[in-house]
């Protein structure tokens, strides 16, 4: 095993130069640093010696990064912000179960699973809030990388990070019974739905996924809910694909009808587990994961 270099630079060297680009000067990083003109220029001459580069050269009253310079800043950014990312993650572990829990959930996931993992949650951990983040096709793997989500229920995984399969989710073709595709006497095939008007939910990330469960038709209403693209569907305004746990009321009630189209009518999706730190994922976030994965195998027949 090849043992482990240790750094002849400190982070506080490190910080000191940071001062210095951002501040404009020694001067100017010796007030933001609290410390002393002389303490300043000596940590990044330390940081020169020591490297045998020149990080700064004055250009008149001015201290202006080098070639050389403007890299080890560039680095020295990254190196210190993961030793303040590793420092509030060990002190997050080091408090206990975690004050808040950002929890980003593909729609599609069946509410009533949703619903029962929370309860489950919420009856261990009565003090840790859990803020629900709703998102559609693109949005769960935004707010991982956004820091906003420490849990993300998500049908694509975003590059960097690992996931776990979770639940596969049915969605069918339905349209209202007074619907005239239900008219046409036959097996529809995709000619038959572009004359019709096709109901869906906005994407909630900044890019569209064109890999969504989308046809080419004439005519497209886009909603910012599910709950109102269902309703439109019911009052007969147009079909759309909508996972079976969301509309089983509907169908049972005969609001909503599925569409003969040969198969075609039934998708799957796959949804996965991801955490957004999984080396510093505190026990909150660790048994929120171990409750979703437990209450989706159970309820998984149910989704299919």
């Amino acid at each position: 095993m090849n043992p482990i270099p240790s750094p002849h630079i400190a982070l506080d060297q490190w910080r000191a130069l940071i001062a210095v680009v951002e501040a404009g000067g020694y001067a100017q990083a010796a007030e933001v640093l609290h410390k002393s003109q002389s303490a300043v220029t000596y940590a990044v001459q330390k940081i020169e010696s020591v490297l045998g580069v020149q990080a700064f050269e004055i250009q008149g009253r001015k201290a202006v990064l080098t070639a050389t310079g403007r890299m080890l800043y560039r680095r020295a950014l990254a190196l210190v912000g993961e030793a303040g990312d590793l420092e509030q993650a060990a002190r997050k572990l080091s408090a206990g179960w975690e004050a808040e829990i950002g929890l980003a959930v593909e729609v599609l996931y069946p509410p009533d699973l949703l619903i029962e993992a929370l309860a489950q949650f919420g009856a261990e951990a009565p003090r840790t809030r859990v803020e629900v983040i709703e998102s559609v096709l693109g949005g769960t793997g935004e707010a991982l990388l956004g820091g906003q989500a420490d849990i993300a229920l998500t049908p694509h995984i975003p590059p960097g990070f690992l996931g776990t399969p979770l639940i596969d989710i049915a969605l069918i073709a339905v349209a209202a019974p007074s619907h005239p595709l239900h008219a046409a006497g036959h097996e529809l095939g995709e000619k038959d739905l572009r004359p019709w008007r096709h109901l869906q939910v906005r994407a909630t990330g900044s890019t569209r996924d064109r890999r969504s469960t989308t046809v080419e038709v004439e005519q497209r209403w886009t909603f910012g809910s599910m709950a109102m693209s269902i309703a439109a569907a019911c009052a007969g305004h147009g079909f759309a694909w909508y996972p079976v746990a969301h509309i089983r009321r509907e169908l049972a009630a005969g609001l909503l009808e599925p569409l003969p189209l040969g198969g075609a009518e039934s998708r799957r999706m796959s949804l996965y587990l991801v955490l957004a730190d999984p080396d510093f994922a505190g026990p909150g976030v660790r048994r929120m994961a171990e409750i979703l994965a437990r209450v989706s195998a159970g309820g998984a027949s149910g989704s299919l």
